[in-house]
């Protein structure tokens, strides 16, 4: 059996982290060696909104310290991403072409969404509690240097993620100066912090009570070794937690570093980073407390295996980018009959004539998510409901998805209803979705929402035959549907503009 060796960097933003891998066959995986060092990327950004050269170089040369490590344990291949300190950059390119002329490693930059799902899946590959702990109600939490990421577990299902704007250094660098004022640093960001997750409780948790709290970020692994209890176990009680958070509120950074051995920059995100997760505690009532040892090394990993079918997870991704849009649908009272109704015939459509459209599994994914969401923007008004819909998806977290994917989504449902003009008329509002996809797609969405116009599900179901210039769509209902037919005709146009086919109604009776 083949054995690679895998390198992963995060390019995190108060350090970053190589790991090295071994990986054999399916899911056989080992972890080699990590290095972590300390760098303040995001001080600039969260700061002054750009990265400054003397911080690049500095993680220039630790990048190169890790090319060399790559080179002794010979790695074959590697992947490095980049989160919040350089996605919010406003030199972000400029940044990204510096550190590649001066080490020769390709960073990339993860959406916020895309560094969550990465994780998610490190924690799936690597965890072996992970489908034990998420049966009960759990909040898998991610506290970062720029955002927190709060995911709910119902049952083993995800049914929300949701990024709230406040993390580790901009909760220390914001509120020091209030802070040192006060005298007390930890009750003024404890009331910073706890006005945004009681907003998060108010809208998410009201009838869900959390049994579990999976803890993740780049401090996890530094508040472990405050806690000798968690050693052998990977988790602790709500009371051991608590106890840790009224030690640590007594010690300074400096106390930290010198007691504990850590850099004294990591030290000072320390306790805003555990109040973040003791607010979350006081809004949610968790029991017990996991810290597994996982991060987003482990994820680029599980991503980098997965993306060559390196490997077989026991756990179905692709249902949890559904469930979360789904979630949105139920926020914002679609109705579910009907966007259920239209997804099994967009979905139905779309297999009919592959080898014409040319489109994969992804695209049918994209499909799906934009006959879900179709309609989630008529609970603002119904009166330009399209571009309300188009907005919500375009600002929302839809957790698996690109920026890119999520533009494309969004231009879907736009286009559902709406004229589309050429790329070049629109091809500043796109950043960067792929025209074509949203063509192809929006033509398909169009005749599968035409066919429940009347929202009451007349048609039971459809049965498609493509033959070389008309794809006859056969409806099995005994109602009357001279509406569908009626709108039908002009959503077959833009169809057979896009694909040189043209559909064709025809009712059969059902028993």
């Amino acid at each position: 059996m083949a054995v690679k060796t895998f390198a992963s960097i995060y390019v995190g933003s108060s350090e970053l982290i190589l790991k090295i891998y071994e990986i054999s066959g399916k899911k056989n995986f080992r972890e080699l060696d990590r290095i972590s060092k300390s760098v303040e990327l995001g001080k600039d950004t969260y700061r002054k909104g750009a990265l400054d050269t003397k911080v690049l170089s500095e993680v220039c040369e630790i990048l190169k310290d890790f090319k060399k490590k790559m080179k002794e344990y010979q790695a074959t291949d590697y992947r490095a991403f980049a989160t919040s300190a350089i996605r919010e950059a406003s030199n972000q390119e400029l940044a990204l072409d510096f550190i590649k002329r001066n080490t020769g490693i390709v960073v990339k930059v993860l959406s916020n969404s895309e560094q969550r799902y990465m994780i998610f899946k490190g924690m799936v590959a690597r965890y072996d509690a992970f489908h034990q702990v998420v049966s009960k109600n759990t909040a898998f939490v991610d506290v970062g240097a720029g955002s927190i990421q709060i995911s709910l577990f119902d049952k083993n299902n995800l049914i929300v993620t949701e990024n709230i704007h406040i993390g580790a250094i901009r909760v220390r660098d914001y509120l020091s100066m209030v802070g040192s004022k006060s005298g007390r640093m930890d009750q003024v960001i404890s009331e910073y912090v706890d006005s945004d997750i009681a907003t998060f409780r108010n809208i998410y948790l009201n009838d869900k009570e959390i049994k579990n709290i999976l803890m993740v970020g780049e401090a996890a692994d530094t508040i472990k070794s405050f806690i000798p209890e968690i050693k052998d176990r990977e988790s602790i009680s709500r009371e051991q937690f608590e106890k840790m958070y009224r030690k640590l509120a007594k010690m300074t950074p400096q106390d930290l570093s010198d007691k504990y051995g850590i850099p004294y920059e990591r030290a000072t995100l320390v306790l805003p980073t555990v109040i973040i997760y003791t607010s979350f505690l006081n809004n949610c009532k968790a029991e017990e407390v996991y810290v597994p040892n996982v991060d987003l090394c482990d994820g680029i990993m599980a991503g980098y295996m997965d993306e060559g079918s390196r490997v077989c997870f026991d756990h179905n991704f692709e249902d949890d980018i559904v469930a979360s849009a789904q979630n949105l649908n139920k926020r914002y009272h679609c109705n579910r009959a009907h966007t259920d109704k239209v997804m099994e015939f967009a979905l139905k459509l779309f297999d009919s004539f592959k080898k014409i459209h040319e489109l994969g599994k992804k695209e049918r994914l994209l499909l799906q998510i934009s006959a879900i969401l179709h309609e989630c923007g008529n609970y603002i008004n119904l009166h330009d409901g399209a571009q309300n819909s188009y907005f919500i998806v375009a600002n929302s977290e839809i957790i698996g998805l690109t920026h890119k994917e999520r533009m494309e989504v969004a231009n879907i449902i736009k286009y559902n209803l709406y004229y589309l003009p050429s790329q070049t008329e629109i091809s500043k509002t796109l950043e960067g979705a792929d025209f074509i996809v949203i063509a192809k797609l929006a033509a398909i969405l169009r005749i599968a929402n035409v066919l429940d116009k009347s929202h009451t599900q007349k048609i039971d179901d459809i049965s498609v035959t493509v033959t070389d210039d008309k794809m006859l769509i056969y409806v099995s209902t005994y109602e009357d549907i001279s509406l569908e037919s009626g709108l039908f005709e002009a959503r077959a146009d833009f169809f057979e503009q896009v694909y040189g086919i043209r559909p064709v109604l025809r009712q059969k009776r059902s028993v």
